[in-house]
């Protein structure tokens, strides 16, 4: 029997925000629940950390290398042929997404059968004087007609004056919790059980847009980590020590010190943010288990990327560091149909684009060969498998445009606009406070991860390499063109 399949993602989520991993602070009790029922990836990575290659990775398996996407860039069509859903859907599954999707155009299905959308606030869409009826927010979104209809014809997703990029100001929900977007994805979600197909096993992409700024938790979540006693950000040996130009005072900053009191602020919206997501996935695991599919459902839950938070003075995603490229990522299985190793982690370098190959594992669909992931199963049942030694991460970003390479114990960072270098030992120093470059004692390793890069980056239409050494300068790309169009 096929099983049924849930895929719960989540937007800019850092990886170590589990109480499982013995955060600080975060409580996430029905996710600790999912990671008992299965296996916990602890090296989980997005190679190019921003929404739109993320998913491109998680919808088609590809590499960046692959898929084309190696940066953040709107409007640009979604064509592949070999998607997950498009897959499922082929090998006798009904498809749905509830949530956030982020292609282009908005309402392309990309092989699911069915889409309940809410992408959170998209430039794009929303900006009345570049787009068409057929192409603007009101038009596509669905979340938002259903607010109305509940809440009022007024009702706009900037009520509370926050920016869906301000990752230092937040603000609790102002409208009865209900109508959180948050709990709307887990509503509709809870819909689709009713309506599925029950003659098909079924493939649930429940997408939520949170934690992903706006930071407006409803107020008795926001209430559980007011008070609570909660860690300043991390700061390196090697990160700015002066904002002589106060980016911190910026909502919307990337980079800067912030006062201390905002900034405190945001950590606890963000945290509740992400409890608030975890009791509303316990709600629909509930309801899962009145349909009588609990047992019967392989669930995979993942980020899209991080977000740093104020570590090294520094905020958002698109960065090489841990809290932007690392991702929570858990494999569950209650009813043991898979005999995975419950209640176990693993340490294997892994990243995004094993989603697909891992769940069409699940459902016993053959691997498309365009797909670069690797099946996660051998690892999760405990099986001694070849594994990837590392992966390459990318992210364009002007002069902060990078390349990270890592395999889980030491990561490696070139900016190729200006060939500045940083080594980090992860074992021994995790939250990447001492770049290692200069130390004598990492000198083979820095040599190695370097000729690594460089081999990874020989044959790119940017330039960054001749094979041998990394060419600094060259103009960084936000899609590979390529690339871009032998996929789709």
């Amino acid at each position: 029997m096929q099983p049924n399949i849930l895929l719960i993602s989540v937007d800019q989520m850092r990886g170590d925000c589990l109480s499982i991993l013995d955060h600080p602070v975060v409580d996430t009790p029905n996710l600790d629940q999912l990671a008992r029922q299965g296996v916990l990836f602890r090296n989980a990575y997005s190679a190019t950390p921003s929404c739109i290659p993320a998913r491109a990775a998680m919808l088609t398996g590809m590499s960046q290398h692959n898929h084309g996407r190696v940066g953040y860039q709107d409007q640009v069509p979604w064509n592949y042929t070999d998607t997950l859903p498009a897959v499922l859907a082929q090998n006798g599954y009904h498809t749905q997404c509830v949530g956030k999707m982020h292609v282009y155009p908005a309402r392309n299905l990309c092989g699911f059968h069915n889409v309940v959308m809410h992408d959170g606030y998209l430039h794009h869409n929303r900006y009345k004087t570049k787009n068409t009826i057929a192409e603007s927010f009101d038009s596509c979104d669905d979340y938002l007609p259903w607010l109305r209809e509940r809440a009022g014809a007024s009702c706009d997703l900037l009520d509370l004056g926050l920016d869906c990029n301000a990752s230092t100001v937040a603000c609790p929900w102002h409208l009865p919790e209900a109508l959180h977007p948050t709990n709307w994805v887990v509503t509709q979600s809870i819909d689709f059980l009713r309506r599925r197909d029950p003659r098909k096993p079924y493939f649930l992409s429940m997408s939520f847009v949170r934690p992903h700024p706006p930071f407006d938790p409803p107020q008795a979540f926001l209430d559980m980590y007011l008070d609570a006693d909660i860690p300043e950000p991390v700061v390196g040996d090697w990160a700015e020590a002066e904002d002589t130009e106060r980016f911190g005072l910026n909502p919307i900053t990337n980079k800067g010190i912030v006062p201390k009191n905002r900034l405190r602020r945001a950590q606890a919206a963000y945290y509740a943010l992400i409890t608030h997501i975890d009791h509303q996935i316990g709600r629909f695991l509930q309801a899962m288990v009145e349909y009588g599919v609990h047992n019967n459902t392989i669930i995979l839950f993942t980020s899209d990327h991080g977000e740093l938070l104020g570590d090294h003075h520094l905020f958002r995603k698109a960065l090489p560091y841990e809290g932007s490229a690392k991702v929570p990522f858990l494999l569950s299985d209650p009813g043991n149909m898979l005999n995975l190793k419950h209640n176990t982690t693993n340490e294997q370098v892994i990243e995004i684009r094993d989603i697909m190959p891992t769940l069409l594992d699940v459902a016993g669909a053959s691997i498309p060969q365009s797909v670069d992931g690797l099946s996660l199963l051998p690892l999760a049942r405990g099986e001694q498998a070849p594994w990837r030694e590392f992966i390459h991460g990318e992210h364009e970003g002007k002069d902060m445009s990078n390349h990270y390479i890592t395999d889980g114990k030491q990561k490696y960072i070139w900016f190729s606009q200006t060939g500045r270098e940083q080594l980090f030992d992860l074992q021994q120093d995790p939250q990447e406070m001492n770049n290692r470059v200069d130390d004598p004692r990492y000198r083979t390793s820095l040599e190695s991860w370097r000729e690594r890069l460089a081999v990874e980056l020989a044959d790119r239409e940017e330039g960054y390499s001749d094979g041998k050494q990394l060419m600094v300068g060259r103009p960084a790309q936000t899609v590979l063109k390529r690339s871009f169009a032998e996929a789709t």
